[in-house]
C-alpha cells in the first residue's frame, strides 16, 4: 500500500516542483526567461515548422477515416454503457474546456488582424484580405484544433472505459509498451509532462484573460487597469473555479457549462441580428467554400523558397498552442464521455464544434471586417493592435453596446471559469493515478497553484514568456499523440466488429 501512495504521489511532487521552478525563474530571472523561450519557439518554428503541418493534417485525417469506418460504432465503455450526459450538456462542456475563451477573445481581433496585416502578396485592406481574412480564421479555428483534441481524448476514453485501464495519458501506450513500461520511468515522463503543459497553459490563460476581463471593465465602467484591480478578479475567479471543481462534473461544472452555452448563443444571436446579417451569411458562405476547397492546400502550406513570416506567427503558433492543449482538453472531454460511440464521439467533438466556431467566425468576423469602410484601415490596425479590446470596440459602433458588452464580460469569466475548473480537475486525475473522481485536497492545491502561479506572472510581467514556454515544451507531444493513433489502432484491430 506504501508503494502504491508513493508511485501515486511521485507524478504530483515532480510536476508540482517543475512548475513552481520554471515561474520562479520566469520572475526572478525575467530576461533570461524571456530571451531563452523566444528563441526555443523561434527554432521550432523554423527548423520543425512542418512537422506541425503534417501532423495536424495527419490528426484530421485518421478522425475522418476512423468515423466512418468499422470501428466507428465500438463503443467508448461496455456495450451496454449509456452516456452519463445529456448529447446538450456534453457539447457544452467540452466545447468550453476546449476554447469557448479562444473565440470571445479572437472572434473579432482575428479577422481584423489579418484584414489590416495579410499573408505576402495580399494588399492590407482590400476586398482580397477581407476574403483571406475570414478563411484564415475558419482554419486556425476549425477542424484541425478539435482533431487534435480528438485523439487523446478518443485514445483515453477508449482504454479507460473500455479496458478498464487507468485515466492517465500514459494509458494510451500499453499496447505499445506494456503495462510494466507504461509505469515505469517512461509513463511518469508522459504525464508529467501532461500535467506540465496544463499547469502552464492555464496558468498564462488565466492571467491573459484576467486582463482582457479588466480591459472589460474599464471600457465599460471605466475601472482602472492596474495591478490590484487584476489580482481581486483573480481571486473572485479563483473561489469560483475551486469551488465548482470540487462540486464535481455532475454538480458545478456541468451548471456552468449549460449556463456559458445559453450566454454564447445569446451573444451570438445579437450579433448577427444587430451586425450586418447579409455580410455574415455571405461570409459564411463563401469563407466556408475557400475553407473547404484550400483545405489540403493551406493544411500543408509552408513556402520552401519564401517568406513563412505570416505562417510562422499564425498557424505553426496556433498549431503548437492547440497541441500544448491536447493533454488537458483531451483528458476532460475523455471523461465526460464514456457510453458515447467511437463515430459519435468524433461527431460531437470534431464536426459541431468546428461548424460553430466557422459561424461565430462569420458573425464575429463580418461584424469587425464591415467596419473597415466606415473607420477606415488606420483605425481597424489600432483595434487590431490590442486583441483584449479589440470587440468592445467594435461593438461601440453598434446598437446596444452596452448590452453586448456585458453580456460578453459575463461570457469571458464563465468560460474561464470553465477551462480553469475542469484543468484543477484533469490535474487531480494526472497525479493521481488516473482516478476519475481525484480527493478534493489535491485538486484544491493545483487550483491555488494555477492561480498562484498567474498572479505571480502577472506581477513580474513573465506571462507571455511562460506561454511561449509551454508552447515550445509541448513539441514531444506531437510524437505522442502520433504514438496514440498507432496504439488505438492496434487495440482496435483485436476488436471483434
Amino acid at each position: 500500500m506504501d508503494n502504491k501512495l508513493k508511485k501515486d504521489n511521485s507524478v504530483f511532487y515532480i510536476s508540482l516542483i517543475l512548475a513552481i521552478s520554471i515561474v520562479l525563474w520566469g520572475i526572478i530571472a525575467q530576461n533570461s526567461f524571456s530571451s531563452f523561450a523566444n528563441s526555443l519557439m523561434n527554432f521550432l518554428k523554423t527548423y520543425f515548422g512542418w512537422s506541425y503541418l503534417i501532423a495536424m493534417f495527419i490528426f484530421v485525417l485518421f478522425a475522418l477515416i476512423l468515423a466512418f469506418s468499422k470501428y466507428g460504432k465500438i463503443k467508448l465503455g461496455k456495450d451496454d454503457d449509456k452516456p452519463e450526459y445529456s448529447t446538450t450538456s456534453w457539447f457544452a462542456m467540452l466545447f468550453g474546456a476546449g476554447m469557448g475563451i479562444g473565440l470571445v477573445f479572437w472572434g473579432v481581433a482575428e479577422p481584423i488582424s489579418h484584414l489590416v496585416s495579410p499573408a505576402p502578396g495580399i494588399d492590407p485592406g482590400s476586398i482580397e484580405a477581407a476574403n483571406f481574412a475570414m478563411k484564415a480564421s475558419f482554419m486556425h479555428w476549425g477542424f484541425h484544433p478539435w482533431a487534435n483534441y480528438s485523439i487523446i481524448g478518443l485514445a483515453l476514453a477508449y482504454f479507460q472505459f473500455r479496458k478498464d485501464k487507468p485515466g492517465l495519458i500514459s494509458s494510451i501506450f500499453i499496447p505499445l509498451l506494456g503495462e510494466e513500461r507504461v509505469k515505469g520511468p517512461i509513463g511518469k515522463f508522459i504525464d508529467i509532462l501532461a500535467v506540465f503543459a496544463t499547469v502552464a497553459g492555464v496558468a498564462t490563460s488565466l492571467g491573459l484573460g484576467t486582463m482582457q476581463i479588466n480591459s472589460g471593465l474599464n471600457f465599460l465602467f471605466n475601472i482602472p487597469e492596474t495591478k490590484l484591480v487584476q489580482i481581486i478578479i483573480i481571486a473572485i475567479i479563483t473561489v469560483l473555479f475551486i469551488w465548482t471543481a470540487i462540486s464535481g462534473i455532475g454538480k458545478g461544472i456541468k451548471i456552468l457549462g449549460d449556463i456559458n452555452l445559453v450566454l454564447a448563443i445569446l451573444l451570438l444571436g445579437l450579433v448577427i441580428i444587430i451586425g450586418p446579417t447579409t455580410t455574415f451569411i455571405n461570409s459564411f458562405t463563401n469563407g466556408l467554400g475557400q475553407y473547404i476547397n484550400g483545405f489540403v492546400t493551406d493544411s500543408l502550406h509552408i513556402e520552401p523558397y519564401g517568406d513563412n513570416s505570416w505562417i510562422f506567427g499564425w498557424t505553426v503558433f496556433y498549431w503548437a498552442w492547440w497541441i500544448a492543449w491536447a493533454p488537458f482538453v483531451g483528458t476532460f472531454i475523455a471523461r465526460i464521455s464514456k457510453g458515447r460511440t467511437i463515430r459519435e464521439f468524433i461527431g460531437g467533438v470534431i464536426f459541431a464544434p468546428a461548424i460553430v466556431s466557422i459561424v461565430w467566425f462569420s458573425a464575429f468576423g463580418s461584424m469587425g471586417v464591415s467596419l473597415n469602410e466606415v473607420i477606415g484601415i488606420e483605425k481597424m490596425a489600432e483595434a487590431a493592435a490590442v486583441p483584449s479590446t479589440a470587440l468592445f470596440q467594435v461593438f461601440s459602433h453598434y446598437p446596444l453596446s452596452m448590452v453586448l458588452s456585458m453580456i460578453t464580460v459575463v461570457l469571458l469569466s464563465t468560460f474561464f471559469i470553465t477551462s480553469a475548473n475542469s484543468a484543477t480537475f484533469v490535474l487531480g486525475m494526472l497525479s493521481s493515478q488516473g482516478d476519475l473522481n481525484p480527493s478534493k485536497s489535491k485538486q484544491f492545491i493545483w487550483g491555488l497553484v494555477q492561480s498562484l502561479l498567474a498572479t505571480s506572472l502577472l506581477l513580474a510581467g513573465g506571462l507571455e514568456a511562460l506561454q511561449t514556454a509551454s508552447i515550445a515544451a509541448a513539441f514531444p507531444f506531437i510524437f505522442v499523440m502520433l504514438f496514440a493513433i498507432i496504439s488505438l489502432m492496434k487495440a482496435l484491430k483485436e476488436e471483434n466488429v
